[in-house]
């Protein structure tokens, strides 16, 4: 029962990155290219979420700043959950649903680009940093699921929407970190180029 068990997500899990793809390949692009126009413009990635999308956002920073697969130069990307002494302080001083949306206001320059992640797409400090992202001039990146929730609202027509079609936390956190990886990859090739040996 157990490893039928198991089986079953990895099935459930393919089943609906299968059933995504083809919605999902046209928002992943339009992220591609404003990351793009970002990072070769001189400007910075700022990633948020809290949870699991926490854990996603400084993934993809580190994948920005580090590497991907391949060897460049690194890419600004920082994710507004790591510092410990900022998050405290501004949910100590102010509220917890500012906890992002302060960072961004100090930290977002017009062409930065928030990656604003929220399974739910009800996190009220996830909304509150779109927002701050739109007072400068940021264009968003939003990652959901469950219909996209307040954040289907909250996002512009000029930012991207990411929503995956699943109501399941664990199942839409799977194909947001492959959303991810897509972009970190795609970035990448159209940066350096096709690589030398295909996929």
């Amino acid at each position: 029962m157990l490893e039928q068990r198991i089986q079953q997500h990895f099935i459930d899990s393919a089943d609906l990155k299968y059933q995504a793809a083809p919605l999902l390949s046209k928002p992943i692009a339009d992220a591609v290219q404003a990351v793009l126009t970002c990072v070769t413009g001189g400007g910075k990635v700022l990633a948020c979420g809290n949870g699991g999308s926490a854990g996603d956002a400084q993934h993809f920073a580190a994948e920005f700043v580090g590497r991907y697969e391949r060897e460049r130069p690194g890419l600004a990307a920082i994710a507004l959950t790591t510092d410990s002494s900022i998050l405290t302080a501004i949910g100590n001083d102010y509220d917890f649903s500012a906890v992002f949306a302060r960072q961004v206001r100090a930290l977002g320059q017009a062409g930065d680009v928030l990656v604003a992640i929220s399974t739910s797409g009800n996190s009220a400090n996830v909304l509150a940093a779109i927002e701050a992202a739109h007072e400068r001039d940021m264009i968003v990146i939003g990652l959901s699921g469950r219909g996209g929730g307040k954040m289907t609202r909250a996002l512009r027509d000029t930012d991207v929407h990411i929503c995956v079609p699943h109501e399941r936390t664990a199942r839409v956190q799977e194909v947001h970190i492959l959303a991810l990886h897509c972009l970190c990859d795609a970035v990448d090739d159209l940066l350096l180029g096709d690589p030398e040996s295909p996929l």
